[in-house]
């Protein structure tokens, strides 16, 4: 029983196959704090797979948020785009008063950590946002990291200028609401041709980023998503799924989901849960 307990959210193995959970936003349980700094501190002393986002700024550095305006999150008002680090100083996250966390101190914690950490910045803004300055920033900033960084998005122009600008940091590609309307618009053999065109797309992606559902949707048509990025080469992450009670563990339809999710074998699951995700899961096959 007590191997339930210490559960670290790290990640499941099944038959013979290692799937990472991923913390969504930072989070490493639903109760944390958003974008928490000492929650990404614990995850690169243990190794964790982790998520944030990026929003770009006017000087063309960026800042830990999801929103393109400040007020949802944070003590501030209006479009990210507009401040410059001057602007931010002065202006806290919501939840708990907490400083913002611009990339400079991102790139300042990532001096060292665990080997086995990955930090996925997730790119809000397209290529005509962030433009030449933002990449540039990025390139100063996060040339020499120890933590490995994968950058993502669904903007294919911003991942291809990252290639080309920072050719040492892993690229990942996020289709889902493209292939989310093709599915309705022209079914799932035109959802397969343009997953594999991206695939072999100029971004040259690391890993897929798909949801769940979706995910599931096609395996019931036939189309096995994982299995034919896997055959590429090609890591998937499928968003997010977060166990509505994670005391309690698995509900019996979030049981059904997640047993056919983990069947088709993918390399990382996103949650806001991970320890009460590998908690429960081990739970149940205990049983």
């Amino acid at each position: 029983m007590t191997k339930l307990l210490d559960a670290q959210g790290l990640e499941i193995s099944h038959e013979g196959h290692r799937t990472r959970l991923k913390w969504h936003r930072l989070r490493k349980r639903f109760a944390d704090p958003l974008f928490s700094a000492e929650v990404m501190a614990e995850g690169f002393a243990s190794g964790a797979s982790m998520e944030l986002d990026l929003r770009v700024r006017a000087d063309g550095g960026f800042v830990v948020l999801h929103d393109e305006d400040l007020e949802g999150e944070t003590t501030g008002h209006g479009p990210i785009t507009e401040k410059s680090i001057g602007d931010l100083g002065d202006i806290r996250m919501q939840e708990g008063d907490r400083p913002l966390i611009l990339s400079e101190d991102l790139a300042a914690m990532m001096q060292s950590t665990n080997p086995a950490a990955l930090l996925q910045f997730d790119m809000k803004d397209d290529y005509e946002a962030i433009g030449a300055r933002g990449i540039e920033h990025l390139a100063e900033h996060f040339r020499d990291i120890a933590a490995s960084v994968i950058v993502s998005g669904d903007s294919l122009d911003l991942i291809v200028a990252v290639k080309e600008k920072l050719p040492h940091l892993l690229r990942g590609i996020d289709p889902t609401d493209k292939l989310y309307d093709i599915s309705k618009a022209r079914g799932w053999r035109a959802v397969e041709a343009e997953l594999r065109a991206d695939l072999r797309g100029p971004t040259e992606p690391d890993t897929i980023y798909l949801q769940w559902s979706l995910i599931l949707g096609a395996a019931t048509e036939g189309l096995d998503m994982i299995a034919l990025c896997q055959e590429q080469g090609k890591r998937v992450d499928a968003w997010t799924f977060t166990l509505k009670d994670p005391e309690a563990g698995f509900s019996e339809e979030e049981w059904r989901n997640f047993q056919a999710l983990m069947a088709l074998k993918p390399d990382q699951i996103t949650t806001d849960e991970a320890p009460a995700t590998e908690r429960a899961w081990r739970r149940r096959m205990a049983d």
